[in-house]
């Protein structure tokens, strides 16, 4: 059974979703960033797993469900923070963020019988999810996080260390009110697009 992490920010207004501003406000980028993790965590507890993990940064709020273990984010870079994450695992882990609220419990439900790793690109160039057999922290430490080639250096990794690698669907994370857009309508059921379609609709905008 694998383990489920999902690394996320405490959803404070002017700690997060800062691309989101403008158009919305801090506050406004805010709710939006607490529904983004409503979503995610709720897709990971409906997801069969050996231990649900929110790495965090920050205090959690009525927003965690329960089932889900707390561990601290540590410092240093995002490499180093996702690193420690695996660190902490023993046997199979899928990490995952907090900004694909369109994410399901069929995604989540991943299967390392004939590979090594999964993989998730995002539409940005990053990535939304990285599975591993065998958690090796050094697979993450010294890749150049938040660039248009931090995905495809990742995956680079993983090949180069002799891993079987299996993609999973591309998909679009929540950085600008565009991807905010994009995203609610792929999921226009999500607690997200509920959200996005409150602030608009009072906003006009």
């Amino acid at each position: 059974m694998t383990t489920l992490l999902v690394i996320a920010k405490e959803p404070r207004p002017g700690r997060v979703k800062t691309r989101l501003t403008p158009p919305f406000t801090p506050g406004e980028a805010a709710a939006l960033a607490e529904a983004c993790l409503v979503d995610t965590l709720r897709a990971v507890a409906a997801t069969p797993a050996r231990r649900r993990v929110l790495v965090l940064d920050g205090e959690p709020g009525r927003w965690l469900p329960p089932g889900f273990e707390v561990v601290r984010q540590c410092a240093g870079g995002l490499d180093e923070r996702l690193a420690a994450a695996f660190a902490d695992c023993t046997g199979p882990a899928l990490l995952i963020g907090m900004d694909t609220p369109q994410v399901t419990p069929g995604l989540l439900t991943v299967d390392f019988a004939d590979c090594d790793a999964y993989f998730g690109p995002a539409e940005d160039g990053g990535f939304w999810a990285l599975g591993l057999a065998e958690p090796d922290p050094g697979l993450l430490r010294g890749v150049p996080m938040s660039t248009p080639t931090t995905g495809a250096v990742q995956r680079a990794r993983l090949v180069a260390a002799g891993l079987r690698v299996r993609d999973l669907p591309r998909l679009r994370d929540v950085d600008t009110a565009h991807d905010a857009e994009l995203v609610a309508a792929s999921a226009p059921g999500s607690h997200f697009a509920a959200e996005l379609g409150r602030r608009t609709a009072v906003t006009g905008r």
